[in-house]
């Protein structure tokens, strides 16, 4: 407690507040479209948004505390992204077991310390490629909207290309608040009641089948891997700090393991909005940014205590502002991913084929379209490979 209270400064818990407000910003609309997707009502929602905020919280508090340097934790916009496209052909309950075998197999995984060599027989270009595929729609979506609502969706458009001119870092989060000013201008709608009372965690029982485990758990799993923990990782590396991998990994798994009956999808090293609390801004002495770390846990938690608030304050905005912000919010994922998917020459080919089988949506033996999407990107990159 004494280093804490020597260590503790007010620009190190606002830049822990800022990796937390950027993390939830946009992407909590989509933990909403997911669990709505699925069948959820509102108190399981509710609970979803508690076991997330008590997962991730603790994580990035105990850790960041555990091994002084910044550890800040987060859910994966594009596993949400994942389980939104898939969601059509599970219920609740399977999802859940696919959260739980997810988490699981990340924790046993994380704390062997194999899970780089299982990403190695897998090009990133591939698992790129399906995650561009799946969020294409999301993209779309947007766009298709102006049909109806081209006034507001144009607006908030605006603002989220000026606001990437002249503040890219903080873009997501000045669109959000752009969009609840935009939206009384353009669409009726009025506030519902908002609660303002701790949340109450509700047990979904898992139920396991192959489909969800092929069709979400796993798929779930590389993608979190490939596109959370690799670049998460990286991150804490480039700041000269030395990762504690097998324990940042296998304590997060373990953690969405026993919160997924609750409704935790997942809990990440959190990749780009980790750098506003590894950054100097957070504090000139890199032994003393744990603390962001600590802070921005510490924020998450309170998020999941007072879930409920959250929920029905979101619950009050009609489908055209989720609908909008969710596109707008994967905007930076999609284009990062096919940059990746298509960069080299030799994948091309077999990244196009796995984006477009991703895309297409179609399902075999209740399997979601990301899964045969990367298997098939897999047969014709090895086909391909022994051409070349």
């Amino acid at each position: 407690m004494h280093k804490f209270l020597q260590d503790f400064s007010i620009p190190a818990v606002f830049a822990g507040f800022i990796t937390f407000l950027v993390g939830i910003s946009v992407s909590s609309v989509l933990v909403i479209q997911a669990a709505q997707l699925l069948g959820a009502n509102q108190a399981q929602i509710t609970s979803w948004f508690w076991a997330l905020g008590i997962g991730i919280g603790l994580c990035g508090l105990l850790l960041s505390w555990k091994f002084k340097y910044p550890v800040a934790t987060s859910w994966s916009t594009a596993g949400l992204a994942l389980i939104i496209a898939s969601a059509s052909g599970y219920s609740l309950y399977e999802a859940i077991g696919a959260f739980f075998i997810c988490g699981l197999l990340t924790a046993i995984l994380g704390f062997l310390g194999v899970f780089t060599k299982i990403l190695r027989f897998i090009p990133q270009s591939l698992t790129s490629a399906m995650l561009a595929g799946v969020l294409l729609k999301f993209g779309i979506a947007i766009f298709a909207s102006m049909q109806t609502h081209w006034g507001f969706i144009l607006s908030l458009l605006s603002a989220y290309i000026l606001s990437k001119r002249f503040s890219p870092r903080y873009s997501i989060v000045i669109t959000v608040l752009a969009g609840i000013v935009l939206l009384p201008f353009f669409v009726q709608f009025q506030l519902g009641n908002i609660q303002f009372t701790p949340a109450t965690p509700v047990w979904m029982t898992p139920e396991f089948s192959w489909s969800a485990l092929f069709g979400i758990a796993l798929p779930l799993f590389v993608i979190n891997m490939a596109s959370q923990y690799l670049p998460g990782l990286a991150m804490i590396k480039s700041y000269g700090y030395e990762p504690n991998v097998k324990h940042l990994i296998g304590w997060t798994g373990t953690a969405q393991a026993i919160l997924s009956p609750f409704g935790c999808f997942t809990v990440n090293i959190a990749a780009i909005s980790a750098a506003i609390s590894l950054d100097d801004q957070a504090h000139p002495d890199p032994k003393k940014r744990y603390i962001a770390g600590m802070s921005c846990g510490f924020f998450y938690i309170l998020m999941g205590i007072f879930a409920a608030t959250l929920t029905s304050l979101l619950f009050s905005f009609p489908v055209i502002f989720i609908t909008a912000l969710a596109g707008i919010a994967l905007f930076g994922t999609i284009g990062h991913n096919i940059a990746i998917a298509f960069h080299s020459i030799a994948d091309r080919e077999a990244a196009l084929l796995t984006f477009l089988f991703s895309a297409s949506g179609v399902q075999f033996f209740g399997i979601s379209s990301a899964f045969w999407g990367l298997v098939f990107g897999l047969v014709v990159y090895h086909i391909l490979k022994q051409r070349t």
